[in-house]
């Protein structure tokens, strides 16, 4: 187990429900916890090693990173393994290009989101070409993601460690409309048999308008939003995801 855990502290003390969570798990573990504001990260005052245990949004844990020598891992939104659990066509392009479609008059709609920038703009359908303001100055260079436009009738994340569903939470839609759960089962075992997947994370499903039950995208466990999951299960996926990325580190802190 870790020597403390270090929760981000959004002011005055507040925690957000993912520290919430791992401060009452944290506290059931009989682990020291300590809170932190992102100032700190950037001025490299909090004592980190890698018996340390850090949580919080991903400026912090890229900081928290870089101090380390840890490598942030590239976002792995949709696997290449879960092709075809997508039920719909995802394509990798620039900007620029998917800005062109969406100018020309015959152009369908597009769900763009940046593909490793994360803070450039917010993921959205476009379809318009009033909508490209949204991307600002931009460069037209930049790798996003691209999606056709579906209908999600509702979305559930899934939270998996190894190839162990550890709970499943209800987020968007109608709460009644249920995913497939043998279809998120083939894709967790798809993915851990690719050998890409990381150790912890979560994965989102949803029932499309035609009743499939599609991928929306994975998501990485060491910084991951948390939906109807317990304290435990929760901490249980971000500790071990973090422990894999402090293992694979072969320097220390910086």
């Amino acid at each position: 187990m870790f020597s403390v855990a270090y929760l981000q502290d959004l002011g005055s003390g507040r925690l957000g429900i993912e520290e919430q969570l791992l401060k009452q798990a944290f506290e059931q573990w009989q682990v020291p916890v300590e809170l932190y504001t992102i100032k700190r990260i950037h001025k490299r005052s909090l004592p980190l090693t890698l018996n340390s245990f850090i949580a919080g949004d991903l400026d912090a844990m890229h900081g928290a990173m870089r101090q380390l020598g840890i490598e942030a891992p590239t976002p792995d939104d949709y696997p290449e393994c879960l092709s075809p659990f997508l039920q719909r066509r995802v394509w990798r392009a620039t900007l620029g290009t998917a800005e062109y479609q969406i100018l020309q008059e015959s152009g369908q709609p597009l769900f763009i989101k940046p593909a490793e920038r994360r803070k450039s703009f917010v993921g959205a359908v476009f379809s318009h070409p009033s909508d490209i303001a949204q991307f600002g100055t931009v460069s037209r260079r930049q790798e996003v993601w691209c999606s056709e436009v579906v209908n999600w009738i509702s979305e559930y994340r899934v939270y998996v460690i190894g190839t162990e569903t550890v709970a499943i939470g209800h987020y968007s839609g109608d709460p009644l409309v249920h995913v497939d759960l043998s279809v998120v089962r083939a894709a967790v075992e798809t993915y851990f048999r690719s050998g890409r997947a990381p150790c912890a994370y979560a994965i989102d499903f949803g029932v499309l308008s035609t009743g499939q039950t599609a991928l929306v995208e994975s998501n990485d466990g060491f910084s991951v939003g948390a939906y109807h999951i317990g304290a435990i299960e929760y901490a249980s996926m971000v500790t071990a995801r973090w422990r894999e990325l402090v293992e694979s580190s072969k320097s220390g802190p910086s």
